[in-house]
């Protein structure tokens, strides 16, 4: 019996020999000026809007020792540059974003009410989404913030799809999809990553990296923990990035958002940090040393480095101190609103639960 014919294709190039297909070359345009040219006025937004993530996420803590908040409680601590240095780069009227479970720091960092968080963190009927969500699952359709998702790695496939509304509905925006190292061995991952690839998705997907995913350190749950470079296989450009630095987050941000907006497809955008706190409330952190914690405050801390770039543009340490107490004082409302607030009524179990018209 004669063996049927092989299928016949066009040989492929090699990626040496196809000029649209350089890795490397968003992180070539990262090195040539790693930080972002920020004026003053945008310096001391970024100050403010850092240190209202940390003010408000040490109360977070308070809160929950204090019993006022239940279920798990994920902080944001540590990695607030992140947020501010991408987020202060997207466009909010067309624009969306999605990630995991610690995710405070993501609404704060897109202008959200602080009171309507901490309302959702304590369980309140004024909460975000009126008490039932909790720390781990918050949304702002107005905002395009789409939570919020507690199954690890489940919101980069969920950013895929809102990547492939912003190009189906031609309304020139992009997806901003975190996850963090934890996340990235997950298969809906990749399945993704190559879909965004072969469709050219407007999206950028931002790796997290703060170490220890819930409480394992990166060199003992991956092979390969430079994870920008998991986009290889998808020819999907990737970009190391100083995640306790927000002039290079932005500058990085800058960069990828002009590359996906331009219709080149996805980026892999890896941001290096660090969080304080464990995973959550709920977790010692014995896995790694108080000195290793203590170093990183001491030398790497995001929100001291903008302090100090700002003093050196000429800002003073009384008027940095004015901010913070301003700061405290809204996330002390914020709280008073929260504790002052009605839970939902009983009956409010039974509404959003089911889409009944299409």
């Amino acid at each position: 019996m004669a063996k049927a014919p092989r299928s016949k294709k066009a040989p492929t190039k090699s990626p040496a020999e196809d000029s649209d297909f350089i890795l490397h070359s968003l992180q070539d345009a990262l090195e040539k000026d790693r930080r972002y040219d920020a004026r003053k006025e945008q310096l001391l937004h970024f100050y403010e809007q850092m240190l209202l993530i940390r003010r408000f996420e040490e109360r977070a803590g308070q809160l929950y020792g204090l019993g006022l908040i239940g279920g798990f409680c994920h902080l944001y601590i540590g990695q607030e540059a992140v947020a501010i240095g991408l987020q202060s780069a997207l466009d909010g009227d067309k624009d969306s974003v999605i990630t995991g479970y610690r995710d405070h720091g993501h609404m704060l960092a897109y202008g959200i009410d602080p009171k309507v968080i901490m309302a959702e963190l304590t369980g309140r009927e004024a909460g975000i989404s009126k008490g039932k969500g909790g720390s781990m699952h918050m949304f702002s359709t107005e905002h395009k913030f789409y939570g919020g998702h507690g199954i690890v790695g489940a919101q980069v496939a969920l950013g895929g799809g809102l990547a492939l509304a912003h190009q189906y509905n031609d309304d020139g925006g992009l997806c901003l999809a975190y996850f963090g190292d934890g996340a990235a061995n997950q298969g809906q991952v990749y399945e993704t990553m190559n879909m965004a690839a072969l469709w050219k998705l407007p999206i950028v997907f931002v790796v997290e990296n703060n170490q220890y995913a819930m409480g394992t350190a990166v060199g003992r749950s991956s092979a390969e923990t430079e994870f920008h470079r998991r986009g290889t296989a998808f020819r999907i450009p990737g970009m190391d990035v100083n995640g306790m630095d927000v002039l290079e987050v932005r500058q990085a941000a800058e960069i990828a958002f002009k590359h996906v907006r331009d219709g080149k497809g996805p980026v892999l955008m890896e941001c290096n940090t660090y969080r304080y706190r464990g995973h959550s409330m709920s977790d010692p952190a014995k896995y790694r040393t108080r000195e290793e914690v203590q170093d990183i405050r001491e030398h790497k801390d995001p929100i001291e480095g903008i302090k100090k770039v700002l003093l050196e543009n000429g800002s003073t340490e009384d008027e940095l101190k004015a901010i913070d107490k301003d700061i405290r004082k809204t996330v002390t409302e914020a709280a008073d609103f929260a504790e002052n607030s009605p839970e939902p009524e009983a009956s409010e179990l039974y509404t959003d639960v089911l889409v009944e018209e299409y």
